[in-house]
C-alpha cells in the first residue's frame, strides 16, 4: 500500500511537472519548451503577484509554446513542455545555480519566494525540476536505445526592447561549445529573406547547469537554442509562420547525409568544469597532466583572486580612475558596475553606492574627497617625419 501511494505522489508530480507531445523517438530530434507556462500551483496562488505581472516574460516565454507544438507536429518529433511558471523554479538553470528561484526578476519583487527556506526549495525540485529532467533523460535514452541519438532544440522567446533599447532581431540562435547544429541553423536562418538573425544574442548559450548544458553538453549531443522575439509570436498564425519556418530550415539541415551522421553522433568538446573560455589556464592544466580542477574549487580561487585584485586597488590609492582607463579598459567603477549587475542577475538587489563601497571599501564620495587628483598625463608623441 505504501509502494502504491508513492507511486501516486510521483505521478502526480511528474503531472503537475511538464507535459509530453508524442512523436517518433527515431525522428531525430527531441524539441524542449522549458518556459511552456505562466502556471503557478493552486497550493503557491499567485506567488504574491498580480496578473499583470504573471503575464510578463519574467513568468514565462510569451508564445513559444505554440511555436513549440506547430514545429512537433510538423516534423513527427517529440516535445516536452513544463507545466508551472519559472518563477516557481526555472527549469533552465543548474540546482545549484543563484537565479533558480528569483526572489527579485526584472525589479519585481516576489513575495511567494522571499522567505524560501531549504526544504521549500528541495520540495520544488523534486516536484518540478526534477521530473521534467528525468522525462527529458528518458526520451533521449530511448532514441539512443534505439540507434539515433537525438539532436536537441530547445525553445524561448525573448522581448522585443530591454530597459527601452528595441532588440532588433527576429531570431537569434544561442550555443555554447558544440557548433554542429548552430552553425547549420544560423546558415538556413539567414538564409530567408528580410530576416534579422542574432548569433547568441540578445543572451549568450554558455551558461553552466541549463537545460542544454545538463543534456547535450554533458551527453556529447548535438543542441542549440532558438530564441524568437515575442511581438512575433504572439497569436496563432506568427506561431504556425515561424514554427513553418523553422521546420522548413530543420529539413534542410537533416537533408545531407554527412551533416546527419555528424548530428546524431555523440562527441563531447569539453565542458566548463575543464575547459572553459573564462577559466584561462584549466586546460593547459589539464593538458600537463595536472590534477583536474573542480569547479568548487575554481570558483574559490576566483573569489581569491577577485579579493586579491580589489585589496590592491585599493591600496594603489596613487592610481586614479581615470589612468586606469587609459590603460587598461576598465576602472574601479567598472568593477563596481560588474559586481552590481552580477548580483542582479541573481536576483538580488545591490545599489550602485553598495557596489562601489565594495571596491573602494569605504564611500565612493569618500574617496574621490580623499585621494582623488588630477592624473598626470604623458606629452604625446610626435610623429616620426618621414
Amino acid at each position: 500500500m505504501e509502494h502504491r501511494l508513492d507511486t501516486l505522489r510521483g505521478e502526480a508530480s511528474e503531472a503537475q511537472s511538464y507535459r509530453r507531445i508524442e512523436g517518433d523517438p527515431q525522428a531525430g530530434l527531441l524539441i524542449l519548451c522549458d518556459h511552456a507556462e505562466n502556471t503557478v500551483p493552486p497550493a503557491y496562488g499567485t506567488l504574491g503577484l498580480d496578473a499583470e505581472a504573471l503575464g510578463r516574460h519574467i513568468a514565462y516565454d510569451i508564445g513559444i509554446a505554440g511555436v513549440a507544438e506547430c514545429l512537433a507536429h510538423a516534423l513527427g518529433a517529440p516535445a516536452l513542455f513544463t507545466r508551472f511558471s519559472r518563477l516557481l523554479i526555472d527549469p533552465n538553470r543548474g540546482i545549484d545555480d543563484p537565479t533558480l528561484i528569483m526572489q527579485l526578476s526584472d525589479g519585481i519583487v516576489v513575495p511567494g519566494n522571499a522567505a524560501l527556506d531549504a526544504t521549500e526549495r528541495e520540495a520544488r525540485i523534486a516536484r518540478y525540476h526534477a521530473p521534467y529532467h528525468r522525462a527529458i533523460e528518458r526520451a533521449i535514452n530511448a532514441a539512443i536505445a534505439g540507434g539515433k541519438p537525438p539532436i536537441l532544440l530547445s525553445l524561448h522567446s525573448f522581448t522585443q526592447a530591454w530597459k527601452s533599447v528595441p532588440r532588433p532581431w527576429e531570431v537569434a540562435v544561442l550555443w555554447d561549445k558544440d557548433n554542429r547544429l548552430p552553425r547549420a541553423l544560423l546558415e538556413g536562418l539567414r538564409a530567408l529573406p528580410d530576416i534579422a538573425v542574432g548569433d547568441n544574442v540578445p543572451y549568450s548559450g554558455k551558461l553552466r547547469g541549463d537545460t542544454l548544458y545538463l543534456h547535450g553538453t554533458a551527453r556529447g549531443l548535438a543542441h542549440a537554442l532558438v530564441e524568437l522575439r515575442q511581438d512575433l509570436i504572439l497569436d496563432a498564425k506568427g506561431q504556425a509562420t515561424w514554427a513553418d519556418r523553422l521546420a522548413g530550415v530543420l529539413r534542410g539541415v537533416l537533408a545531407s547525409p554527412t551533416l546527419a551522421r555528424r548530428l546524431h553522433s555523440i562527441e563531447h568538446y569539453g565542458s566548463h568544469t575543464d575547459r572553459a573560455p573564462d577559466a584561462p589556464g584549466v586546460s593547459a592544466a589539464k593538458d600537463k597532466g595536472e590534477p583536474a580542477m573542480d569547479k568548487q574549487t575554481r570558483t574559490e580561487l576566483e573569489a581569491a583572486a577577485f579579493r586579491r585584485l580589489v585589496a590592491h586597488l585599493r591600496a594603489r590609492t596613487d592610481v586614479q580612475n581615470i589612468e586606469l582607463m587609459e590603460l587598461a579598459g576598465f576602472c574601479r567603477n567598472c568593477l563596481a558596475n560588474w559586481y552590481q549587475e552580477e548580483a542582479a542577475a541573481r536576483g538580488l538587489a545591490l545599489s550602485k553606492d553598495a557596489a562601489r563601497e565594495i571596491v573602494y571599501g569605504m564611500a565612493y564620495e569618500a574617496w574621490k574627497a580623499q585621494f582623488q587628483t588630477e592624473p598626470s598625463r604623458p606629452e604625446p608623441k610626435r610623429a616620426r617625419k618621414k
